[in-house]
């Protein structure tokens, strides 16, 4: 089963603190012990990497553990999905087609690699979110 991890998940799974995290870690373990294809879109390493570093945690989360965590836990077990410029130009006629605007388009990266890698499941903390902007995707869109 081809599985796209959002970068909601990915933080939960990485963080113990967080308050999915117990949700999240099995279907990062999974990915990374081959039980899934774990893919990840390609805005999502730097989405992660920022949201890392810049977590309300003790300790922080400093730039070399952050990216000792990316390639531990992403670089190193998942596949990455990269859009080409004309998935942006198609993803971005989607948004102003059904009035989508803002943060949103930063959802719909994610789920443009989804569709493009044509995966079996989304997994999201913020399936509502996701639904809303590829409805067609709707029944790929779990949460944790």
């Amino acid at each position: 089963m081809k599985v796209l991890l959002d970068t909601s998940v990915l933080v939960a799974a990485m963080v113990e603190a967080h308050p999915a995290h117990t949700l999240a870690l099995p279907w990062l373990q999974k990915a990374k012990t081959r039980i899934h294809t774990g893919l990840v879109a390609a805005h999502s390493l730097a989405e992660l990497y920022a949201i890392l570093t810049t977590l309300p945690v003790q300790p922080r989360i400093l730039p070399a553990t952050a990216y000792q965590l990316i390639k531990r836990n992403v670089l190193d077990s998942l596949e990455v999905v990269a859009l080409t410029q004309e998935d942006y130009a198609a993803l971005i006629e989607h948004l102003s087609e059904t009035g989508l605007l803002g943060g949103t388009t930063y959802d719909a990266l994610i789920l443009g690699a989804a569709w493009k890698a044509n995966v079996d499941q989304v997994v999201t903390l913020n399936e509502k979110d996701f639904r809303r902007i590829y409805p067609g995707l709707s029944e790929k869109i779990v949460s944790p």
